[in-house]
């Protein structure tokens, strides 16, 4: 990475490498109109000249080099203070390697911080800040920073993914209208924040064929995603464990070491319309009487079109829920994906 002065022209395309000041005589007044990093576009020019400028001082990046700017779905704010945000432009599941920004801390004038990775975010949500400690650095300490991150893409918010979501609710207790269902409710308020709809909900007593019948007619239905609840165990009478394998050609998982939840299980069939993937869950009973189980660590990777895949396996750290007396999910270490 070097600063270059170039013409107006030659600067399209490119990043300022500092603050651009206009003085607005009129209103006794100046602003930073151009900021450090903005990418000059050639409707920009006119502007330009009437601040009096001929040339610019541009960022001229070398290959690998990570701007400030880079990462989707993510804004710069500031600086002020001396601190620098990322801020989430769309909420999503917030991916991130940590190793790079523990490279980034190891030297001690640096600060970079940052929310746990694959937690999902809000729109407009701080997810990273970061600072130097001195007023000033030299050079060659920023180029070190920036070799830290050279060749990866750091932070990334993958937006949710507006779902259609069926719910087959199993246990005879249920079926015969001796208990009402009480996770449907909960299912609804944590689709309502992912984004997602529901389209449906079959109640079946705790026999496979029923739970496999249910779960096809939701395949041809359209649904993308599938949750089975109750029947998780590995008593005699909990048959949805073998109708989510009936159904599907493919099981990513079944039990995860978080607590609760330990029973969950993450299954893929094919959709009767259209032929493309549809996530069937098998969430266990505690899901309709505890705040936070695994599948609320679950349902923010389904949303955002990603497979948990191995990570799954590292969910244990972090992954005991303190049963809260005020949650405050998703800002507690049980959101965390490792």
């Amino acid at each position: 990475m070097k600063i270059t002065t170039i013409s107006l022209e030659e600067a399209i395309g490119k990043p300022l490498a500092h603050d651009l000041t206009q003085i607005i005589a009129s209103e006794h007044k100046k602003s930073a109109r151009f900021k450090k990093g903005q990418v000059i576009t050639e409707a920009d020019l006119p502007t330009l000249r009437d601040m009096g400028r001929e040339n610019l001082s541009v960022l001229e990046l070398s290959p690998g080099d990570v701007h400030e700017d880079d990462g989707d779905n993510l804004k710069i704010t500031g600086p002020s203070e001396g601190r620098c945000n990322l801020v989430a432009e769309k909420a999503g599941l917030l991916q991130y390697l940590a190793e790079t920004v523990n490279r980034v801390n190891q030297d001690p004038d640096w600060v970079l911080a940052a929310l746990a990775p694959h937690r999902p975010v809000r729109e407009g949500q701080t997810v990273a800040g970061f600072r130097i400690r001195p007023l000033v650095m030299e050079d060659y300490r920023v180029e070190r920073a920036v070799a830290a991150v050279r060749g990866s893409k750091p932070f990334n918010v993958i937006p949710f993914k507006p779902l259609k979501v069926a719910l087959v609710t199993t246990g005879k207790e249920i079926y015969d209208n001796r208990v009402q269902d009480a996770f449907r409710p909960k299912l609804e308020e944590k689709l309502k924040l992912l984004g997602g709809t529901l389209i449906g909900q079959t109640v079946c007593a705790d026999s496979l064929e029923q739970i496999s019948a249910s779960m096809n007619i939701f395949l041809n239905f359209g649904a993308n995603v599938i949750i089975c609840t109750g029947g998780m165990s590995v008593d005699a009478d909990d048959k949805t464990p073998g109708a989510i394998r009936s159904v599907c050609r493919r099981i990513s998982f079944q039990g995860t070491p978080a607590l609760p939840g330990a029973m969950l299980m993450l299954g893929w069939a094919e959709s009767r319309v259209g032929g493309s993937d549809v996530a069937v869950i098998g969430a266990p009973a505690c899901v309709a009487f505890d705040e936070r189980t695994a599948l609320d660590k679950l349902l923010p990777f389904i949303f955002a079109g990603i497979e948990p895949g191995d990570l799954v396996r590292r969910w244990g750290v972090g992954g005991l829920c303190e049963h809260c007396d005020e949650c405050h999910y998703p800002s507690c270490s049980f959101a965390s994906g490792s």
